[in-house]
């Protein structure tokens, strides 16, 4: 079957849905209509920011917020909780509010969706592939587009809690010095912020920009543990809130905790170590060895079975 026929089915496919939908329309949601009343919206009683960028950007993005709606209420079945935080983690929509971040990650994950579907409609197309395989290949195609924003979500995180490990100890060591010095736990943290940056820094800024916002202290740094990805991070961050609440030993703590941060680290590249040096057997065994089998085991017969 051409590649014409086969894209000719596929819009004779979406017209027809498209005609489905205008002559017999879904029912319409309550929920739109009583979100407005709710409690979460009441007690938001925010007002909606004004968009920033260009006209194009704007107008894709008008016209985009319906699939967008409709793709996060597909793939968010805890109603987006889970997405927020992982999105949040990332470091990578900074500025951005949560219902903003999940419009952005949505609106890339269209247009991955977007190109994989062009990409493997296009190689169905080229290769003349027969109909199930050329549907089975744009499937494919579709699940790997939604799929791909998925993984680089996840190696963010990954890249973001090494930079973090990194950062804590010294932050660590930091923050007992200014505490040794004198002041409490909020000049402290005040002082790494003004004079550092990094990753930890950003977050100990954002606690205490809630702590100026009106939010006390221990309740901010909680919050920055519950949210942040690195374990050792959050183990500060709830260390913060203890020591500005009970007032704690705060920096024979805080050097405690750089010395675990140090030995995970190194465990850490123990086993990296030892993960390389057994990856570095595979060519020997798997390339070395047989060769070495075959010399060996060469003149077997002749010794064994007295063969020519």
């Amino acid at each position: 079957m051409s590649g014409a026929v086969v894209f000719a089915g596929l819009m004779s496919a979406f017209v027809a849905a498209g005609l489905i939908r205008w002559l017999a329309p879904p029912p319409v949601r309550l929920a739109p209509r009583v979100r407005p009343y709710s409690a979460s919206t009441r007690a938001a009683h925010k007002l909606t920011p004004i968009p920033v960028g260009s006209g194009w950007r704007q107008l894709g993005r008008v016209l985009t917020k319906p699939l967008v709606a409709r793709l996060s209420r597909m793939l968010d079945r805890d109603g987006g909780a889970a997405t927020h935080l992982r999105l949040r983690q990332t470091g990578l929509f900074r500025g951005l509010d949560d219902e903003q971040m999940v419009e952005a990650y949505r609106v890339r994950q269209i247009g991955a969706l977007g190109i994989a579907v062009a990409l493997g409609v296009g190689i169905a197309t080229v290769f003349n592939l027969p109909t199930p395989r050329a549907l089975g290949l744009v499937g494919l195609a579709i699940v790997g587009g939604i799929t791909r924003n998925r993984g680089q979500v996840d190696q963010a995180i990954r890249r973001r809690q090494e930079i973090m490990r990194v950062e804590i100890y010294t932050v660590n060591q930091l923050l007992a010095m200014r505490v040794r010095a004198g002041g409490g736990v909020v000049h402290a943290v005040q002082q790494i912020v003004d004079r550092g940056q990094g990753e930890v820094v950003s977050e100990l800024g954002e606690a205490l920009r809630l702590h100026r916002a009106g939010m006390r202290a221990v309740e901010s740094f909680t919050r920055l543990a519950a949210l942040t990805p690195e374990p050792s991070c959050a183990r500060t961050y709830s260390l913060l809130a203890a020591a500005d609440e009970r007032g704690a030993d705060l920096a024979t703590a805080l050097l405690e905790l750089s010395e675990d941060v140090r030995e995970t680290r190194r465990e850490t590249m123990r086993r990296g170590a030892t993960k390389r040096r057994a990856a570095m057997l595979v060519p020997i065994i798997g390339i070395l060895a047989p060769v070495m089998l075959l010399f060996v085991g060469a003149p077997l017969p002749q010794i064994l079975f007295n063969w020519q």
